[in-house]
């Protein structure tokens, strides 16, 4: 557990899946006060917007020492956003890979508006720090997850906000196989198992099967790489 008594306070993007419950934890070890904020902007499924209470109940009751940390959580309306940033994740599409070449579950912009408007309750909660679950090293193309974007982003909102604020991202250069690794090392094997049975990665909803990895439709492109990973750290431990 890392000494956060001179350490700044963060405020977590968090939506209820693997990724984010993972740098939740993360921000818990490390950030002496905590706060999460959520998006409603137009999820076909609102699973994980349940998920994302679930989690943060759970890790509250189980570490308690992380639950003294653990401040208030925000939703943010963003319907009309999704609307217009139509993608299979905000509407009944199937999910494809399309002529661009980025999968059909792309919301375009998405990650870029998170953080710009995740920036305005940050400035005005107090925090200097934002922590978010992108990763291009297991990723599905979205350009909106790469370092190179962050760092623009950091960029462009310390000087919008006239104040200097770091996004983290602790999940950049590993893959699945390692997030679930970075989870153990963070929390053991309780921590894993919160996060394998509460949190929602699948695109399509389905909470009905608990796979050994979580739950999810078992053939979707995010059920699919969250198996690899499960596999891989499993295999490797």
């Amino acid at each position: 557990m890392t000494d956060t008594s001179n350490l700044e306070t963060a405020l977590v993007l968090f939506s209820g899946g693997q990724d984010s419950a993972t740098c939740l934890a993360w921000a818990l070890d490390r950030y002496a006060r905590v706060e999460t904020v959520g998006f409603e902007y137009g999820q076909r499924h609102g699973v994980e917007m349940q998920a994302r209470l679930d989690v943060r109940g759970s890790m509250a009751a189980q570490f308690p020492h992380w639950g003294e940390r653990l401040g208030e959580d925000y939703v943010i309306d963003l319907a009309g956003y999704g609307a217009i940033a139509e993608s299979a994740l905000t509407a009944d599409r199937a999910i494809e890979m399309q002529e661009n070449g980025l999968p059909s579950t792309f919301v375009p912009g998405r990650n870029l508006v998170f953080l710009t408007v995740a920036s305005a309750l940050a400035y005005r909660r107090g925090h200097d720090v934002m922590v978010g679950g992108m990763c291009e090293t297991d990723f599905s193309g979205y350009p909106d997850c790469r370092r190179e974007t962050i760092d623009a982003m950091q960029s462009a909102l310390s000087l919008g906000l006239d104040r200097k604020i770091a996004l983290e991202t602790p999940l950049m250069f590993i893959d699945k196989s390692e997030t679930w690794a970075l989870a153990h090392k963070l929390g053991g094997a309780e921590l894993v198992e919160l996060i394998r049975h509460d949190t929602h990665t699948c695109y399509t909803g389905d909470r009905s099967t608990l796979h050994a990895w979580g739950h999810g439709c078992g053939v979707c492109p995010a059920c699919e790489l969250r198996a690899r990973g499960w596999e891989g750290w499993t295999q490797a431990a």
